[in-house]
C-alpha cells in the first residue's frame, strides 16, 4: 500500500523543522492545540456546538497563513473517492489510522485500543482532552492507542493515531485553525486522570514553507508530558491532506531519546499520510 521511497523522505521532515519550533515556542510564550491524538480515554459527551459553516470541498485556505488560498496543492486527490457519506468515511478512517504492528513489531495496543464510534477528541472548558459526539462538519473521526511496554529498564512509550473526514476542505482548515487559538487558554492540558502535557511550543507551516512538500498544511507541537512517575518529552503532530486530518501523539518514557520518540512519530505520520494517498487515489 505504501511507497517506502516516499516514507523515508517524508521522516525527515521533522528534525528539520525542530529549531523553528523552538524559535517559535520563545516568541509565543508556549502553544497548545486541539485535535484528535491526545484524549484515550473513552468518557463520551454530547457535542458543544456545530462546526463553521461548510464552503465547497474545492475551496482550500491554509489555517497557518490566515486563511490565504494556496497556489497549489501537495495532493489531487480523485473526486469520486473523496468521501461524502458517512460510510464512506467510517472506511477511510479505519483503513488509514493506525494499529499497534504498523508503529513496529514492538508495539501492542493499548486498554482501549480505539476511539469510541461517533466521537471526536476534544478539548474542554477545564482544559480536560475527551470525547465527544461528531460535530457538525465531521463524517467520521477514529484514533487508535498503542505502547511499547515497560521493559529492561526502560519506560512505557504511549502513542495514538487518529483520522478524522470532514465534509470539506475548508472544515478541515479551521480544524487546524483551532489548534493556533487552544493554547491562549490552555497551558497545560489534562489527557487522563493521572496524565497532563504542558510547556507547549508549536508551529504551522503550510504546504510549500519550509520543508513541507507532503500536505497541504501541518502543525507540530512540543512539550512535557507529566506523570506520577516523571516528566518525559511529547511530541504531537496534525497534518492536512485536502479533507482529511491526521493526528500522531507520541508520549516519551525513561530510556529514549528524542531523536528516537520523533522518529516514531514522524514514520507514523508518513504512513498514514501515503495511506490517505492511497485510498484517495488522485495525483501527488
Amino acid at each position: 500500500m505504501n511507497d517506502d521511497n516516499s516514507i523515508l523522505r517524508r521522516c525527515t521532515w521533522p528534525w528539520q523543522i525542530t529549531t523553528v519550533v523552538i524559535v517559535a515556542g520563545v516568541v509565543l510564550g508556549g502553544c497548545g492545540s486541539g485535535d484528535d491524538g491526545k484524549a484515550a480515554g473513552p468518557k463520551t459527551s454530547a457535542p458543544e456546538k456545530s462546526a463553521a459553516q461548510s464552503g465547497p470541498p474545492e475551496a482550500t485556505a491554509s489555517a497557518s497563513t490566515g486563511g490565504k488560498n494556496a497556489s497549489s496543492l501537495a495532493f489531487q486527490p480523485d473526486p469520486a473517492k473523496v468521501p461524502r457519506t458517512k460510510d464512506r468515511a467510517e472506511a477511510l478512517v479505519a483503513a488509514v489510522a493506525l494499529k499497534p504492528q504498523a508503529w513496529g513489531a514492538q508495539f501492542r495496543a493499548q486498554q482501549p485500543a480505539a476511539s469510541a464510534l461517533g466521537t471526536v477528541a476534544e478539548l474542554d472548558e477545564q482544559c480536560r482532552w475527551e470525547r465527544r459526539g461528531l460535530p457538525r462538519g465531521v463524517l467520521a473521526s477514529l484514533s487508535r492507542y498503542s505502547e511499547i511496554p515497560a521493559a529492561g529498564g526502560k519506560g512505557e512509550v504511549k502513542v495514538s493515531a487518529a483520522v478524522t473526514v470532514h465534509t470539506s476542505v475548508r472544515e478541515a482548515d479551521e480544524r487546524l485553525a483551532s489548534t493556533l487559538e487552544e493554547p491562549l487558554r490552555c497551558r497545560q492540558q489534562q489527557v487522563r486522570s493521572d496524565e497532563w502535557i504542558a510547556g507547549l511550543m508549536s508551529t504551522a507551516t503550510p504546504y510549500g514553507q519550509g520543508n513541507n512538500t507532503y500536505a497541504d498544511d501541518q502543525v507540530v507541537e512540543m512539550g512535557k508530558y507529566l506523570t506520577s512517575g516523571g516528566t518525559q518529552t511529547y511530541y504531537w503532530y496534525v497534518t492536512r491532506l485536502g479533507t482529511v486530518t491526521l493526528a500522531v501523539s507520541v508520549k516519551g518514557a525513561k530510556g529514549y531519546s528524542d531523536n528516537e520518540l520523533g522518529t516514531f512519530a514522524s514514520r507514523a505520520n508518513a504512513t498514514m499520510l501515503n495511506r490517505v494517498e492511497f485510498e484517495l487515489g488522485g495525483e501527488s
